[in-house]
């Protein structure tokens, strides 16, 4: 058994984030063309379990579950209808002389495995509540390339914040290997949320400027098809070209509006002139 002498040494222990080798990572959605995931990382609930059976030893905490369903639901499902439920789990953790929190979890009664599911959200997320695992929330969006199979065919590497702190000290550059070897991370794409209103702003230039250009520009600044797949939010202001930047170039070609493009020359020579936009332009702008 390990000495906790104060709870708040207990919390601080709980915060530590987990081991790399723990870490797994989750391809939570998909590019509209299949190439790119926005992964998400989590840990097994045994690396709770381990984490807590650590601290307070097996017997020095609890877990009790409260199990409900809901039925019938009715929700699609590979585009058909069907008649189905909802598991509905409450988990509680205590610890004695620490506190007591709980957590939900939920799950559709058609998948398999519903319970264990949804069993092992709402622990996590009892957990979260003393400060274990919680860093997961602190990840923004990442973007990685997919194979056929929707799995990452290179994972993200974990910033240095998101390690113990054994792995910092040895990490040295701030970024660490998740595993054995280092050779198949790369750097992820990251942002927060991206702003919906700017995604539409960005969205609706493709009526004004046509398919063909802005996809070309779209391309050029953010390596993007679309608004809704720019993989941060640096990339989405850089995209959003002000109008007073935009009608100051067409201005500068003797251009009124897009719809009295002389000739493909001159359209050209819009083209190249809206791409050598840079990104520090468009935010000074912006700001």
């Amino acid at each position: 058994m390990e000495n906790i002498q104060t709870t708040a040494e207990a919390l601080t222990r709980l915060e530590e984030p987990f081991a790399s080798k723990d870490v797994k990572w989750l391809v939570a959605a998909t590019s509209r063309d299949g190439r790119k995931g926005r992964v998400t990382p989590y840990a097994d609930p045994r690396a709770y379990t381990d984490r807590l059976n650590q601290i307070f030893t097996a017997s020095g905490w609890t877990r009790n579950y409260t199990i409900h369903t809901v039925s019938p639901i009715t929700r699609l499902k590979n585009d058909k209808p069907i008649q189905t439920g909802k598991v509905l789990v409450t988990c509680i953790v205590s610890i004695p002389g620490v506190g007591t929190h709980s957590g939900c979890g939920e799950e559709w009664a058609d998948d398999p495995n519903a319970m264990t599911s949804a069993e092992a959200q709402a622990f996590k997320r009892a957990c979260s509540n003393f400060g274990l695992g919680r860093y997961f929330y602190r990840f923004g969006e990442m973007w990685v390339d997919i194979n056929e199979y929707k799995h990452p065919r290179e994972l993200p590497t974990l910033p240095s914040w998101a390690l113990p702190e054994n792995e910092q000290r040895s990490a040295g550059n701030g970024a660490a290997t998740s595993g054995k070897s280092s050779g198949n991370r790369v750097a992820a794409m990251q942002q927060g949320p991206l702003d919906a209103s700017v995604t539409e702003k960005i969205e609706t230039c493709r009526r004004n400027l046509g398919q063909l250009l802005y996809s070309n520009i779209l391309s050029s600044i953010a390596r993007a098809r679309s608004a809704r797949d720019i993989p941060n939010q640096k990339l989405q202001i850089a995209s959003e070209i002000p109008e007073g930047l935009f009608f100051g170039i067409l201005d500068r070609h003797k251009v009124q509006s897009l719809d009295q493009v002389p000739s493909f020359a001159v359209l050209k020579q819009l083209v190249e002139a809206v791409n050598q936009v840079r990104p520090s332009e468009t935010e000074q702008s912006v700001a």
